[in-house]
């Protein structure tokens, strides 16, 4: 199917996949002998997960370290780069925002002096 068709297919827009082949989220799809893209339905399933886990809070960097892993995942359920790894980080990343926004919150919230 051509971009747009593959774009509709997953819920995304054609920037939206042309920007995740620019990233390295997703391989280089076949080309007609125009130079049109060509996806496959399994390329559709990698993008829709693609956007499920930049939905769920990783982001463009954390994917494109283990996007050539990505795939697996459509077959094998686990988190895509394992314990330790991508997700673990993410957390981390998270947690210490949580923190220094409650901080944030509790010295806007203290009465004036």
């Amino acid at each position: 199917m051509k971009i747009g068709e593959a774009a509709a297919a997953a819920g995304a827009t054609p920037r939206a996949l042309r920007f995740y082949e620019a990233r390295g989220l997703l391989a280089a799809p076949a080309r007609t002998a125009a130079g049109q893209r060509l996806y496959t339905s399994r390329d559709v399933a990698v993008i829709r997960l693609i956007r499920e886990l930049l939905a769920q809070g990783l982001t463009v960097e954390d994917l494109r370290e283990c996007a050539a892993r990505l795939p697996m995942l459509l077959t094998v359920p686990r988190p895509p780069c394992g314990p330790g790894g991508i997700v673990d980080r993410r957390i981390a990343v998270l947690t210490a925002e949580i923190s220094r926004l409650t901080a944030l919150r509790d010295a806007l919230a203290e009465p004036a002096a």
